[in-house]
């Protein structure tokens, strides 16, 4: 079975959890919980989906098999699953986000969360090996079961939210298109903006699922967004992906801002003190203002881990962000007037309203707002379909000694140092960086790469998957 934990919940192949993989799952996951004194019998548990094809029905064999084991199940919907998690926070109960995030439609996922947040990596220990006691006993039941609706009340919550973020007619003079494709967060972009005072233009709306890799945003999305951005005179295109909690923000051009860049810029909206985020974002966070950046391995669970020790050594306005700009919170922040509550789980919409607010304040575009934080430029990308076992191995042989690594990188350039927090970041004497990591999620390797100037980032992010590429067509 392709079924296991990556960087955020559970992830495989749909045909693998669309049948009894749900049904253990999730209980597994309710008695992990339970065990713990975290639910009792008869508690509520959210569930939440994204639009793939498979995800209405593993959500309704998981709410079956919740409702067979005692507890009262309430259906929220599509909705983004930062607004799950926000409801699942309020009413303090647990929750599941049935998703593959920005992964191929052929997948499917499941995001697990505890009434005090999401799951952290020994939850998802604990709920895998009580998922293998389930499997050793007799077949679990699978039988689908019609659930309850919380779809509404937890959709005017996530609006409300962030309503309270930006003044009455902040966006007022702006033309912003949003890129709709199949994003649980499309409807609710367009109103946000609207109401904020936007012109809002709704483009390229899909019935069947678009995968949207808001890391990697590919050449055929790039060009579609400068076409729009052309033809229709936008200030700005908003999109997400899949289960809407990374932001994808193009600036007046169609050009994606970095997911780095946006979770810098909630950082200033947010006055924040200090900064958890994966190593891969940008080295140039650390010369960014006085707050601190504290750096973890990729993943929001290692985030939420940082920004928790942060909070508990006595920090405040303490918040996080990934490499792909899905921006958390890990405590209270004072914004517009409001309290802005800890919401420690990816969001899209924090970040995507912080840039617009920042440059609507500043009277700037977004790309000039961009070039004020003069971050070096950072690109990467993904090669797909690649096998997890080839993975390993280059990984194996590049951290296999120093004659390794330099042999493998001479095309590239002389490595001065190396960070192996999480796959292999190496500096090289340029001063460029390339950093090669296997996906946590999907059979994906990825690189991402460093330098001053665009024409070298480009040209090393090619050279870097193309040595990739021929390690592959050894083995």
């Amino acid at each position: 079975m392709s079924l296991k934990f990556g960087t955020s919940g559970l992830r495989g192949l749909s045909v693998d959890l669309e049948g009894p993989a749900a049904a253990v799952y999730a209980v597994a996951f309710a008695r992990t919980l339970r065990s713990a004194g975290l639910i009792d019998e008869g508690d509520t548990i959210l569930i939440g989906r994204d639009f793939r094809a498979s995800s209405p029905s593993i959500a309704a064999i998981a709410g079956g098999a919740l409702q067979r084991e005692g507890f009262s199940v309430r259906d929220c919907g599509t909705v983004p699953t930062p607004a799950l998690a926000l409801m699942g926070l309020k009413m303090r109960v647990a929750a599941l986000m049935v998703t593959g995030s920005h992964i191929p439609a052929d997948r499917n996922g499941i995001k697990f969360y505890r009434p005090d947040g999401e799951i952290g990596k020994a939850d998802e220990l604990a709920i895998a090996e009580a998922a293998a006691v389930i499997c050793a006993g007799a077949p679990i039941d699978a039988t689908p079961a019609p659930l309850a609706s919380l779809e509404h009340e937890t959709r005017d919550l996530f609006l409300d939210r962030n309503l309270t973020l930006l003044p009455e007619g902040a966006l007022m003079g702006w033309t912003i298109g949003v890129y709709q494709h199949s994003t649980v967060a499309r409807d609710l972009f367009v109103e946000v903006l609207q109401k904020l005072g936007a012109t809002v233009l709704a483009l390229g709306r899909s019935e069947q699922f678009i995968p949207v890799d808001t890391e990697a945003v590919s050449c055929e999305t790039i060009d579609l967004l400068k076409s729009w951005t052309t033809e229709h005179g936008l200030d700005a295109i908003v999109s997400a992906d899949g289960d809407g909690d990374r932001p994808l923000l193009s600036d007046e051009t169609g050009e994606p801002l970095r997911g780095d860049l946006l979770g810098l810029l909630a950082a200033d909206f947010l006055g924040a003190k200090v900064a958890v985020t994966p190593v891969t974002s940008n080295s140039g966070l650390e010369r960014q203002g006085e707050r601190r950046i504290e750096r973890t391995r990729v993943g929001s669970p290692f985030v939420i881990a940082g920004m928790q020790a942060a909070r508990d050594a006595g920090e405040t306005s303490v918040m996080g962000f990934e490499a792909n700009g899905g921006t958390l919170t890990a405590t209270d922040f004072k914004v517009n007037g409001h309290v802005l509550s800890a919401l420690p789980t990816r969001d899209s919409f924090l970040p995507t309203l912080a840039a617009l607010s920042l440059a609507a304040t500043r009277r700037l575009s977004l790309s000039a707002l961009a070039r004020l934080y003069a971050l070096p430029v950072a690109l990467s990308d993904r090669l797909e379909q690649f096998p997890t076992e080839t993975s390993a191995a280059l990984m194996a042989h590049l951290r296999s000694g120093e004659a390794a690594l330099a042999g493998f990188l001479a095309p590239l350039g002389k490595p001065v140092s190396v960070s192996d927090i999480d796959g292999l970041r190496v500096t090289l004497e340029s001063g460029a960086i390339i950093h090669f990591r296997p996906s946590g999620n999907a059979p994906e390797m990825r690189c991402y790469v460093e330098a001053e100037d665009e024409a070298v980032a480009r040209r090393l992010l090619a050279e870097g998957l193309d040595l990739i590429r021929a390690f592959a067509k050894t083995r």
